[in-house]
């Protein structure tokens, strides 16, 4: 449906939440490294529970390699604080590359310069900087679906109230 794309996450229930989204969107989770944690980190595996195992997963050892094999164009989408483009004036189809930088650091401000036309923010009150990263990339990936889900197919996950363990 979408490619999610963390660039250098540090938090791991951050990433096991979204990799959980991702999941039950039949999203593409791309990682790119470093990683603030191990990608089989407890904390990881707690938030993803059990759907981490149906993640479509790929990790990349760094941005630039991730951009030589995806280069930025009018399928990408750069979530930041540093615009006033709102997500909710973005057109998304499917299969657009979502990107959402690092807790700690956003996205690499000469990617955001040199492509302002694909940055797209959240709207916060005065007293906000930012919102944690799970939330974030829920809010605009939800938002994406809303415009194409014409066609969307529920996936379905093996219930454990039906005996899985």
């Amino acid at each position: 449906m979408f490619n999610i794309v963390l660039v250098e996450p540090q938090i791991p229930p951050n990433t096991g939440t979204i990799g959980r989204l991702c999941v039950n969107l039949d999203a593409t989770l791309h990682l790119i490294k470093p990683l603030g944690f191990d990608i089989d980190d407890k904390a990881v595996s707690r938030a993803g529970l059990d759907y981490w195992k149906f993640l479509d997963l790929q990790v990349w050892e760094s941005l630039d390699e991730f951009l030589m094999a995806h280069p930025i164009s009018d399928r990408t989408h750069l979530a930041t604080t540093k615009t006033d483009k709102l997500y909710f004036d973005a057109v998304f189809k499917k299969g657009d590359y979502l990107l959402f930088g690092s807790e700690t650091k956003g996205i690499r401000e000469d990617l955001l310069l040199a492509h302002k036309d694909r940055c797209i923010t959240i709207p916060m009150g005065p007293k906000g900087r930012s919102l944690n990263l799970g939330v974030s990339v829920g809010i605009i990936t939800y938002e994406a679906l809303r415009q194409n889900y014409e066609g969307f197919q529920k996936i379905t996950i093996p219930n454990r109230l039906e005996g899985e363990e």
